[in-house]
C-alpha cells in the first residue's frame, strides 16, 4: 500500500487542486498511492538449434487476451485486452544477435497484427496492417535482433483499429542488449536501477470502464496518465543514479518531461539524456526537459544522490501538444520518486563522455537536396492522408520506390491538425533540420538516430535514412494512432535491384500467404511441431546473411554513384501488395 504518513500533506494539496479542475473522466482521488508496477521479463518456452547456423533461436508464446484491472480504486475494474493478459505486456530482453520466433495467438475479440517497432524486420513479419491476427488464429513472428542494443517495443498494427486494440492494452517492452554497452558502466540491473516507463493517458466512464477511441477522428488525450499502466504512481529509490527508459505508448498525447524536487529551491533538475529510439547517442547531453511524442523513446539518467529523504517529481508541460483546446484533468502530473536517505551499496555506475560511434547514413555524393516531399494534412473528407493519398487506396498508397542500399533525404511538412509523430518503418534515420516553428533539432536528437519524429504544427522537418539492408515494401505513418486508423498511412518499396546478384524478394510481400495467420490448431503448438516449423523458417536464411548483404551491397553502389547518390530512378522490380480481404 499506499499512503505513508511523510507524504500526507503534498498528496492533499495535490488532491485539492485536482478537485478545481475540469474533468472527462470521474476524478482520479489517488495521486502517488499506488507503486510503480515493473512489468515481468518474459521467458522462452525453448531454445531450438538454427540448421544453417548451428546458433540458438529463442521461442516465445504470448496470448493476446481479455483480463480485468482496478484502476479507481472506487469504481469497477476495467476490462482490458493485453500480452498474456497484462498491460503493459512482458519485457523482452534479447541478447543482440540472438534470433528470435514469438508466436502471437490472438484469444481476444478483435483481429491483431503485431509490429516490433524499431526492429529491421523482414517484412512478412513487420506487422503490415493488413496481415491480421484474427480471433482464434495464431502468426509466427521471425526477429532478427541484429540491430544495436536498443529500447524498442511490440504493439498492435491492425488496420483501422490499431487505436483501439492500443488504447485497452497491447503494447510492450523489447530491450536489445549488447556486451559492449553493458561494459560502460551506465545503471544497469532491469527493475532495479535500470526503470521502464511506458506513459499513457486515458478516459474513463463513470464505471471505471475505458471509453474506446474508435470513433473519434481527432483528438483522444486522456486526461488519467498511466505509467506502466498505473495512474499517477510513485516508486521508491535510492540516492544514487538511475537509467529511466521512457516509451510514450499513448493513442494520443504528446509530452513535454521534466523534475522537480517536491523540496523547491531550484525549478527543474537536469538529467543526461544518453540514448534515443535506435540506441545510444554519441554522447550523454544535458537537458532538464524531455520532450516526448507518441512512440518515441528516450533513456536518461537521473542522480537522486543530492535528493536523499526528499521527493521528486516528473511533470508533463500542460500545453505539450501545442493544442490543447480540449484538455482536462491534472494532466501535468506524471509519477514520483521518493528518495531513501541511504544506499544499499555504493553507487559505482558511469555515464562516459562517450557512449558509442554512431552509425550515421553514409552521405556524399547527390545535390545534397530532398528526394521526397510529403504532406501529413487534414482532407475535405475528414480523413488524415499523406499527399492526399490514404492507405486504402491501394493503387496509390506506394509514395515511394527507393533502391535497395540507397540513401535519400525526406521532408515531413504539417499540414495542421496538432503533432504528428512520423514513423518510418525498417530503417533508422538522421534528423537534418526542422523549420517553420520556434524550435530547431533539439541538441539530444542530433546526437543519435531515431525512428519517430516529432513534427508540431507548422514544422517541416528533414530526415536521412540509409534503405537497407532488406527489400520490400514497408509502412511509414503518423504515429497519432487515432490520424493512423484514419488513414494517415502509405507505403514505401524498397526495391530489388537488377544485377545484384543476392536475390531474396521472397521475403518482400508483407502478404505472402505463407507466412499469415493460421487457426489454432493443438497438434501445432507441440515441441516436435515447434521445431520442425522454426527450423524450417531458419532454413530459409532470412536473416543469416545480413553482414554478407550488406557487403554486396557497398560493391553495387559505388560503380553507380555511391550509396550517398540521390536516386530517383531505378532498376528496381515492383511489389504490389493487394487489398485487403
Amino acid at each position: 500500500m499506499l499512503f505513508r504518513a511523510p507524504h500526507f500533506a503534498a498528496a492533499m494539496a495535490l488532491l485539492e487542486a485536482s478537485s478545481a479542475l475540469d474533468w472527462t473522466s470521474p476524478e482520479y482521488r489517488y495521486f502517488y498511492q499506488f507503486p510503480l508496477p515493473i512489468p515481468p521479463l518474459k521467458q522462452p518456452k525453448m531454445s531450438i538449434n538454427n540448421p544453417v547456423t548451428n546458433k540458438p533461436i529463442d521461442y516465445y508464446e504470448v496470448d493476446i487476451m481479455p483480463f480485468k484491472k482496478q484502476i479507481y480504486p472506487d469504481r469497477g475494474p476495467a476490462n482490458l485486452v493485453g500480452y498474456d493478459g497484462m498491460s503493459p505486456g512482458p519485457t523482452f530482453m534479447v541478447p543482440r544477435g540472438r534470433e528470435t520466433v514469438v508466436r502471437f495467438t490472438n484469444k481476444a475479440f478483435l483481429p491483431s497484427a503485431v509490429h516490433l517497432h524499431g526492429s529491421p524486420t523482414r517484412a512478412v513479419w513487420d506487422g503490415w496492417a493488413e496481415d491480421r491476427i484474427f480471433p482464434g488464429q495464431y502468426k509466427d513472428y521471425y526477429y532478427p535482433n541484429s540491430e544495436s542494443a536498443r529500447y524498442i517495443w511490440y504493439h498492435d498494427h491492425a488496420m483501422e483499429i490499431t487505436s483501439i486494440n492500443s488504447y485497452f492494452g497491447q503494447a510492450g517492452a523489447y530491450i536489445v542488449q549488447d556486451p559492449a554497452e553493458d561494459a560502460l558502466g551506465l545503471p544497469s540491473g532491469y527493475g532495479v536501477s535500470d526503470i521502464p516507463l511506458i506513459l499513457t493517458s486515458k478516459v474513463y466512464n463513470s464505471d471505471g470502464s475505458p471509453t474506446s477511441p474508435g470513433r473519434d477522428t481527432e483528438t483522444q488525450f486522456g486526461d488519467v496518465v498511466h505509467v506502466n499502466g498505473q495512474p499517477w504512481p510513485f516508486f521508491q529509490v535510492e540516492p544514487r543514479k538511475y537509467r529511466l527508459r521512457f516509451l510514450n505508448a499513448a493513442v494520443f498525447r504528446s509530452f513535454v518531461l521534466y523534475f522537480k524536487s517536491d523540496a523547491g529551491g531550484e525549478g527543474e533538475v537536469p538529467f543526461q539524456v544518453v540514448a534515443s529510439d535506435s540506441g545510444l547517442l554519441a554522447g550523454p547531453v544535458a537537458a532538464s526537459t524531455l520532450a516526448l511524442a507518441m512512440a518515441e523513446r528516450w533513456e536518461v539518467v537521473f542522480d537522486f544522490a543530492k535528493f536523499a529523504g526528499q521527493n521528486v517529481t516528473l511533470l508533463n508541460q500542460r500545453d505539450a501538444e501545442q493544442d490543447n483546446s480540449r484538455e482536462s484533468g491534472p494532466i501535468e502530473q506524471v509519477m514520483r520518486f521518493v528518495v531513501g536517505r541511504d544506499a544499499a551499496a555504493a553507487d559505482t555506475s558511469v555515464v562516459p563522455d562517450k557512449l558509442r560511434d554512431v552509425p550515421f547514413p553514409p552521405s556524399g555524393g547527390g545535390d545534397g537536396g530532398v528526394d521526397r516531399r510529403f504532406l501529413f494534412n487534414r482532407e475535405q473528407d475528414g480523413l488524415w492522408k499523406i499527399n492526399g493519398v490514404g492507405f486504402r487506396d491501394v493503387q496509390n498508397r506506394i509514395l515511394a520506390k527507393v533502391p535497395r542500399g540507397t540513401v535519400e533525404v525526406w521532408e515531413f511538412e504539417n499540414g495542421g491538425g496538432g503533432v504528428h509523430p512520423i514513423h518510418v518503418h525498417l530503417v533508422d534515420f538522421r534528423i537534418l533540420s526542422r523549420t517553420g516553428a520556434a524550435r530547431s533539432v533539439l541538441p539530444y536528437e542530433a546526437a543519435g538516430l531515431k525512428d519517430v519524429v516529432w513534427l508540431g504544427p507548422g514544422e517541416v522537418v528533414r530526415v536521412e535514412a540509409h534503405y537497407a539492408p532488406w527489400d520490400g515494401v514497408y509502412m511509414f505513418h503518423c504515429h497519432n494512432m487515432i490520424h493512423e486508423d484514419h488513414e494517415m498511412m502509405a507505403a514505401f518499396n524498397v526495391t530489388s535491384l537488377a544485377g545484384f546478384g543476392y536475390d531474396e524478394a521472397s521475403f518482400a510481400d508483407p502478404m505472402d500467404p505463407r507466412w499469415r495467420a493460421v487457426p489454432v490448431e493443438p497438434a501445432a503448438f507441440s515441441s516436435d511441431a515447434v521445431v520442425q516449423k522454426v527450423q524450417a523458417m531458419a532454413a530459409l536464411q532470412p536473416y543469416n546473411l545480413v553482414d554478407d548483404a550488406r557487403e554486396k551491397l557497398a560493391q553495387y553502389w559505388p560503380s553507380r554513384g555511391g550509396p550517398g547518390t540521390r536516386r530517383t530512378k531505378g532498376p528496381w522490380r515492383n511489389v504490389v501488395v493487394g487489398p485487403a480481404e
